[in-house]
């Protein structure tokens, strides 16, 4: 029996460590959800976020190239979309790097972002927040009056990131 999954721990802001793995395994494929995704922590350690979520995407995705992976999907947020905090701008910085690879020549990786918004019971999920403010008489704090806010569960989310990986031809956000 042939085990296709590995699971390894390990620092996607070394290079070192990340290319012994993709040496190691030779993966084909690859999900890229390594990032630090809490808006007001990211605000406090810009330093952080963007060693992980901009370089650390760039070392996977580099490798991905180098290793001639078949697929890269990265995992991102609605927050890139406009970005107003360090997060968003991070992740936004990260899927412009990963798309121009997708554009490079001679590159045979094809890559895909899908973008979640609230993941109901995530780690970072605002539904314990909400829950709180209603249970102590509200009010709901929201960004902004207009906002509208979509919500989806843990397995709709892991279902996104594989039918992405299966439909998505490379490119795509």
């Amino acid at each position: 029996v042939i085990d296709f999954t590995h699971f390894v721990i390990g620092d996607v802001s070394n290079r070192q460590r990340m290319n012994r793995v993709f040496e190691a395994f030779e993966p084909d494929l690859v999900f890229h959800a390594a990032a630090y995704k809490h808006v007001p922590l990211m605000e406090s350690n810009p330093y952080e976020a963007v060693n992980v979520n901009i370089f650390g995407t760039r070392i996977l995705s580099d490798l991905a190239v180098e290793y001639r992976v078949e697929k890269f999907v990265m995992v991102s947020t609605d927050k890139a979309v406009n970005p107003t905090n360090v997060m968003g701008a991070t992740k936004r910085t990260a899927e412009i790097y990963v798309q121009s690879l997708a554009q490079k020549k001679g590159t045979n990786t094809q890559f895909i972002t899908t973008r979640f918004g609230n993941v109901l019971g995530s780690n970072g999920s605002v539904i314990p927040l909400f829950k709180k403010q209603i249970e102590t008489g509200g009010p709901i704090t929201l960004t902004d009056k207009r906002i509208t806010r979509y919500f989806m569960t843990i397995p709709e989310a892991c279902n996104l990131v594989l039918e992405a990986g299966a439909m998505g031809q490379g490119g795509e956000i």
